[in-house]
């Protein structure tokens, strides 16, 4: 059986590090992409059913990440995930179709059970 694959993008080291490892501790096959552009660019988005997508990143945001796949006619589920999460941000969320937006840091095991719900995992 295929392990549900997760790819993370955010542009600080060390939550792409400690995110991959939490995934895979829950089971999940995960890979990370240091920027949006890297995402865009690399086959990581052929091998996803889900991406993590940090809202603030330098070259593309989590939201324009997003308009890019719906403009490649990507459709898998995209989580968000930014500090702090303001009403603002959580309506551009919403509009612009994530499946969920969180509010770092990810604890409880928050991230993997929106992972399974996304993707029915």
């Amino acid at each position: 059986m295929k392990r549900t694959h997760i790819v993370v993008v955010d542009d600080d080291l060390a939550v792409r590090d400690a995110l991959k490892f939490a995934l895979e501790t829950e089971g999940l096959s995960a890979e990370t992409c240091a920027s949006g552009r890297q995402l865009l660019d690399s086959g990581a988005l052929s091998r996803a059913d889900c991406l993590v997508l940090d809202c603030k990143m330098p070259d593309l945001d989590g939201f324009a990440v997003i308009a890019e796949l719906e403009a490649r006619k990507v459709t898998l589920p995209v989580i968000l995930m930014t500090v702090p999460v303001t009403d603002a941000v959580q309506r551009r969320a919403r509009a612009a179709g994530a499946f969920s937006l969180l509010e770092k840091p990810l604890l409880n095991g928050v991230l993997t059970d929106n992972i399974r719900r996304a993707t029915g995992a």
